[in-house]
C-alpha cells in the first residue's frame, strides 16, 4: 500500500473514529494484493473494552470496503494500543510527559540510535527525554519508532494484604 493511500486511509479511519470518541493510535499495513493486512491500533478515553473494538470492526469495514484498493480484499485487524503504546504525533510526547519510553531514531541523535527514558514532554518540533539525569533533545521527525516502556518493580515484597 502507497504511502499516500495510507495517509488516505489513516484520515478518513481517523475523522469517523473521532466522532465515535476514539482515537486512532496508528495505523499499518503489511502485504499488497490479494494479502493485504490493515492494521488499526484505537483508543477511547479512559481504555478501551473488547466490545468497543469488535464494534469498530463494522464501521471500520464499512470505511474500508468502498476504496477501490480493497477491492481485492484486505485483512482488518482492529486492537488496542496496549500498555506500551506507540507515541506517534507531538502530542503523544506531550501527553505521556513523566512516562517511560523507548525511542529508536534515523538519523542518529547525539550518536544514538536508540533511547530510553524518561519523556519530558515536547518543545516546539522535538520530544525532550531525561536519560538518567541528562536532558536531550530529539526532532520528531527523526523518530522512526517510538512506545511507552511499562516497568515493574519486582523488588518490593508483598504484604500479607497481597494474599500471597
Amino acid at each position: 500500500m502507497a504511502n499516500d493511500l495510507k495517509e488516505r486511509v489513516a484520515g478518513l479511519l481517523s475523522a469517523e473514529a473521532e466522532s465515535r470518541g476514539f482515537e486512532v493510535v496508528l495505523l499499518e499495513t503489511a502485504g499488497g494484493r490479494g494479502n493485504l493486512i490493515v492494521r488499526v491500533f484505537l483508543d477511547h478515553e479512559g481504555g478501551i473494552t473488547i466490545d468497543q473494538i469488535a464494534e469498530s470492526n463494522k464501521w471500520i469495514s464499512e470505511v474500508l470496503d468502498p476504496m477501490p484498493q480493497m477491492q481485492n480484499g484486505y485483512t482488518l485487524e482492529v486492537s488496542s494500543p496496549g500498555i506500551e503504546r506507540p507515541l506517534v504525533r507531538l502530542a503523544d510526547f506531550a501527553r505521556f510527559a513523566g512516562s517511560e519510553a523507548k525511542i529508536t531514531v534515523s538519523p542518529e541523535v547525539a550518536g544514538r540510535k536508540h533511547f530510553t527514558g524518561a519523556l519530558l514532554g515536547v518543545e516546539g518540533d522535538d520530544v525532550l527525554l531525561d536519560l538518567a539525569g541528562e536532558s536531550v533533545t530529539i526532532p520528531h521527525t527523526a523518530i522512526t519508532k517510538a512506545h511507552l516502556r511499562i516497568q515493574i518493580d519486582f523488588s518490593k515484597e508483598g504484604t500479607a494484604d497481597d494474599g500471597l
